[in-house]
């Protein structure tokens, strides 16, 4: 390396190491077993280590990846988001690297999240966070550092640029949810090694991450820079309790296993509804049976079946099982095994024996309004994409018959223009009627086809590519044969389910239809009732919204004249307590704002007073207590209203000088109000 400001490593004069590792190649040429014997490799290769910091670092002469202009500039950025002078403080290049992996894994569509890559994204970003926190830094800084990534590599990477507005909020949002978590761990994790510990205990590490969402990665860390070693097995033993526990107390538990060692059975459902099969195996509360009574239920395994099993979100198939005696109402499917289906459901009458020939048939109507759903959630997949961005991404899904429900990664909720455009764009495709493609092929070749593929689905060497519209995918699922056949997509709504995910529910065909003439049935009742033209329903409404303000308007003003008149009659009901008037009354028809204007008048004119109004609607009751200021150094009206509100099943609360309170006791109200003189003359 050529010298820069500093000697060069090696050099009689150098402040480094004797060599610096610019570059590593790594010849891979044989696998290793574990007797030490070698196999030559199918495909040889080399493993470069050389980056572009590195090189940088070589143009530039510097000894560091973190000395090059590039980090510099992200950690002066650093230094002055979180206020640190030491420029070479070890947290801001950690702050550095960090901001710059993050921004560019939510520009791939990676967010924040608890499994698979979403998990390492939010380690990322809570490590950086916590290193902010150990510079002072308290509030939500990081997100801010994104306009100076945009401003040094967006015009080499111009998608980071053009989402710079989205990965900001992303960061923003992940930060605001982790400073309170990190604020309360870091005080619980102080207090802990503050007495000059070791060892953190597991119990104490799981407790931070169960109760106060504190990682343990994250404890390992601040230990790590303590010198304390955390008791990880201790850890997992608590983690391991809880499963336990959750497992035991669990209000859903699972069915238990079928065990099934026989042959698989051969899905036809692609290409018929409807097929002879054998049974091959037969199930009563979990344990193999030779035999199905009427009245039983059950599971049935065949030697082939056109019924689908649950899988990618789509339900398993219904229908009718049958023999000239038996008829088996199937109401699910579900995979034993991934080659095994098992039809569960009830034998409504004769028997069924193993061995028996039967008639499978699928309920065709529910799989061809589950097949227009599935098939629309593709559609509406790809319309999501074009709409939103790249960056969406399914997050589960759930098709019946009923409808379709999508879960989708995206930071900000989905706006009613953007709402309509996917709606659009679905039903342009629908009206196009195109037919459904279906290529099964090896998962490589379909790499190639660019068909979208869910990160973390497990898939086999055989996929199924699907075709629909300008959809292309990799899915199971069953589907119509034309995009027509889904007849109708509408949205029903949309909103978010966790941090970053959102979720659309959706309806097609008959079910769309039957949803359009709901909201027409409403609003045809709302123009009736209205006595207005369809067509002129919303001014209508906006009418008589008006009329009601006016209305609440004017009944304000009469009660506020009500409430003038009856103070006026209290007065004479008020009695003397030791210099302090005391006054505690009922108002027949006040509510809260009424008890408060009636009291203000009241003190107004009793000078040194102490009043308790009450109002009463049903059973419950409505307190408001009031003390003039000359007579506050002797009574608090929080004090003066819980004493009544306690006698009324209730309490409340306010400023010394006037406090609300509810009860739901009505029938004691006159006794708690008469105790009221009592109460003060003991304050005095």
């Amino acid at each position: 390396m050529a010298p820069g400001s500093r000697a060069a490593p090696g050099k009689p004069r150098g402040d480094g190491d004797r060599f610096i590792e610019i570059w590593n190649n790594v010849f891979m040429q044989f696998d290793m077993a574990e007797d030490g014997s070698v196999t030559a490799l199918p495909a040889p290769c080399v493993d470069t280590g050389m980056g572009l910091e590195r090189l940088a670092a070589i143009m530039q002469q510097v000894h560091s990846n973190y000395e090059i202009d590039l980090f510099q500039a992200l950690i002066a950025a650093a230094a002055r988001e979180t206020g640190e002078k030491d420029l070479g403080h070890k947290s801001l290049r950690v702050i550095a690297d960090h901001i710059r992996a993050s921004a560019f894994l939510v520009s791939d569509g990676v967010l924040p999240g608890n499994e698979g890559r979403g998990y390492v994204q939010r380690r990322i970003l809570r490590r950086a966070i916590r290193h902010g926190y150990k510079l002072g830094r308290k509030t939500p800084f990081l997100h801010r550092l994104v306009a100076d990534l945009v401003r040094l590599m967006g015009d080499a990477y111009p998608a980071l640029r053009a989402q710079q507005q989205r990965i900001t909020a992303v960061l923003k949002a992940e930060e605001e949810r982790f400073f309170e978590t990190l604020a309360n761990g870091m005080e619980i994790l102080d207090a802990a090694l503050a007495g000059g510990a070791r060892l953190l205990p597991g119990d104490l590490a799981f407790k931070l991450h169960d109760t106060y969402g504190f990682p343990l990665d994250l404890s390992a860390d601040v230990c790590r820079e303590r010198g304390v070693e955390v008791d990880a097995a201790g850890f997992e033993r608590a983690m391991e309790r809880q499963k336990t526990q959750a497992r035991a107390t669990g209000k859903f538990k699972q069915e238990r296993a079928l065990e099934y060692s026989g042959a698989a059975n051969h899905f036809n459902g692609y290409e018929h509804l409807a097929q002879s099969a054998r049974i091959l195996a037969i199930y009563v509360d979990g344990g193999s049976s030779a035999a199905l009574g009427a009245g039983q239920d059950g599971v049935l395994v065949l030697d082939g079946t056109p019924f689908y099993a649950e899988s990618g979100g789509q339900v398993g198939d219904a229908g009718l099982i049958s023999s000239a005696a038996a008829r088996f109402a199937v109401g699910n499917t579900l995979k034993i095994r991934a080659d095994v289906y098992g039809h569960h459901g009830t034998l409504e009458a004769g028997t069924l024996n193993v061995g028996d020939t039967v008639q499978a048939q699928v309920n065709d109507a529910m799989r061809a309004a589950t097949a227009r759903n599935h098939s629309a959630t593709h559609l509406m997949h790809k319309a999501l994409r074009e709409v939103l961005g790249s960056h969406v991404q399914q997050k589960g899904s759930l098709v019946n018959a009923e409808r379709m429900r999508f879960d989708f990664a995206h930071n900000a909720a989905v706006s009613s223009a953007e709402l309509r455009e996917i709606e659009r764009l679905v039903n342009a495709e629908i009206l196009a009627n195109q037919p459904t493609q279906v290529r099964v092929m090896d998962i490589e070749s379909a790499q190639k086809t660019g068909a979208v593929m869910l990160f973390g689905e497990k898939y086999g060497d055989s996929v199924r590519v699907l075709d629909i519209g300008n959809s292309r995918e990799l899915c199971g699922g069953t589907h119509v044969q034309r995009t027509g056949d889904i007849g109708l997509f509408k949205v029903l709504a949309e909103g978010g389910v966790a941090a970053g995910v959102r979720r659309i529910e959706a309806v097609t065909g008959a079910n769309a239809l039957a949803y359009l003439q709901q909201l027409e049935d409403t609003a045809h009742q709302a123009a009736s009732t209205l006595k207005a033209p369809l067509a002129e329903l919303n001014s209508r409404i906006g009418q008589a919204l008006e009329n009601a303000r006016a209305l609440e308007k004017e009944v304000a003003t009469l009660k506020g004249r009500l409430a003038s008149s009856q103070g006026d009659e209290l007065l004479t009901r008020a009695v003397d307590v030791q210099g302090i008037k005391v006054l505690a009354a009922a108002l027949p028809g006040a509510d809260a704002k009424t008890l408060r204007d009636t009291l203000d008048q009241l003190r107004n004119k009793l000078q040194s007073a102490a009043i308790v109004l009450a109002a009463v609607d049903g059973n419950r009751v409505q307190l408001a207590a009031g003390v003039t200021a000359d007579s506050l150094d002797r009574i608090q009206a929080g004090e003066l209203v819980n004493f009544v509100a306690r006698q009324v099943g209730g309490k409340g609360g306010g400023k010394p000088d006037l406090a609300m309170a509810g009860g739901t006791d009505a029938a004691k109200l006159p006794a708690a109000l008469a105790s009221v003189a009592g109460w003060v003359a003991q304050q005095l």
